[in-house]
């Protein structure tokens, strides 16, 4: 979780650039870091991030695996805004307890610790990260967070991650208009599992298809549920789940 790209964008129209494009507030950064996503103008997931101001530039923090991608996104929006996105000479460093003096807390949850740049990789460090996920009920990239996902779907206002104020971006219509619904048909949860099970494995319920499970940390996990059909028992393959009613909403 420490395999992060760390990007730096400066210019004059950085901030107005962003603030078009992402879910968040980039106002925010001002008082701390903030997390957002990038959305289709469908509304679906393309990727999500921390924001945050050094000086006169704003850093994104991404998952290494969609840094290019996020680049090149990046770079298509920005046609001729003065914005240049470089490499930021910066590692990701994580950890629980007191952070560092340059380090900020975890805007999504503060059970998910600190995080902090440094010039240097950090130590292996040793906290389970996913036990954590879990029981906070954080998707994780390229996991519970896919090209498929609608990002109030996977918590993010739970999480901080979109502000319904801030005016228009990419994606919003879309995801404003989930918002005023009267309740989400499907979403991420938490499952209390008995045995193991691969991520991905799909949940049934009566024989009906009623979801998918994907982390899992020991008796718990993270799925993304069919509300409707995820009330009773569910079946992982063989092994037993059911929604875990003690989950935050």
């Amino acid at each position: 979780m420490t395999n992060r790209r760390i990007l730096r964008l400066t210019g004059a129209d950085t901030r107005a650039f962003l603030q078009g494009l992402i879910t968040n507030d980039i106002d925010k950064i001002d008082h701390g870091p903030v997390y957002a996503a990038l959305l289709t103008p469908q509304g679906k997931f393309i990727a999500d991030f921390f924001v945050s101001a050094q000086d006169d530039a704003v850093l994104i923090d991404v998952a290494e695996t969609l840094g290019d991608m996020l680049v090149q996104r990046l770079s298509m929006y920005k046609l001729r805004a003065d914005v240049t996105i470089s490499p930021a000479d910066l590692h990701l460093h994580r950890g629980t307890g007191e952070a560092p003096d340059n380090g900020y807390v975890d805007p999504r949850n503060a059970a998910m610790g600190w995080r902090a740049f440094a010039p240097t990789p950090q130590a292996k460090d040793h906290t389970d990260w996913d036990a954590l996920r879990v029981e906070h009920m954080i998707p994780e990239t390229g996991v519970e967070l896919t090209p498929d996902s609608f990002i109030l779907e996977m918590g993010f206002e739970r999480l901080n991650g979109v502000d319904f104020r801030k005016g228009c971006y990419v994606g919003q219509e879309v995801t404003a208009r989930m918002k005023h619904k009267t309740s989400l048909r499907k979403g991420l949860a938490r499952v209390l599992v008995e045995g193991a099970v691969p991520k991905g494995t799909e949940l049934t319920a009566d024989g009906k298809p009623a979801g998918a499970v994907f982390t899992q940390a020991h008796d718990k996990g993270l799925a993304y549920l069919r509300f409707d059909r995820a009330t009773g028992p569910m079946q992982a393959g063989e092994i037993a789940v059911r929604r875990d009613e003690t989950a935050p909403e």
